[in-house]
């Protein structure tokens, strides 16, 4: 499952690269042609990083929500799972020793 996860987020960062790679050939080009200023260049590189960056943290809270609740329905202990029954044990020893 790890290496499942592993190998999408190392897509999702290649296709990232191959995105920014294409966008500032693309301005470039647009900028060469006289379509568009250096300036107007520089802003929607700065609009579409910004965007993508936005896109990034919103997928990131997903896939952490999504690892969050495949952990939870497969029934794994947490550590606050941990933490309560070693404080029920501590509990019951005590009890155990003052009779």
């Amino acid at each position: 499952m790890l290496d499942i996860l592993k190998k999408t987020v190392l897509a999702g960062i290649g296709a990232t690269v191959t995105t920014k790679e294409r966008v500032e050939s693309v301005l470039e080009d647009l900028v060469e042609k006289g379509k568009i200023s250096t300036q107007e260049a520089r802003d929607m590189a700065e609009k579409i990083a910004a965007e993508g960056k936005s896109e990034f943290e919103q997928a990131r809270r997903e896939a952490s929500n999504a690892f969050s609740d495949m952990i939870r329905k497969a029934n794994f202990a947490t550590q606050n799972d941990l933490k309560a029954l070693e404080a029920r044990i501590e509990k019951l020893e005590a009890e155990i020793a003052g009779k």
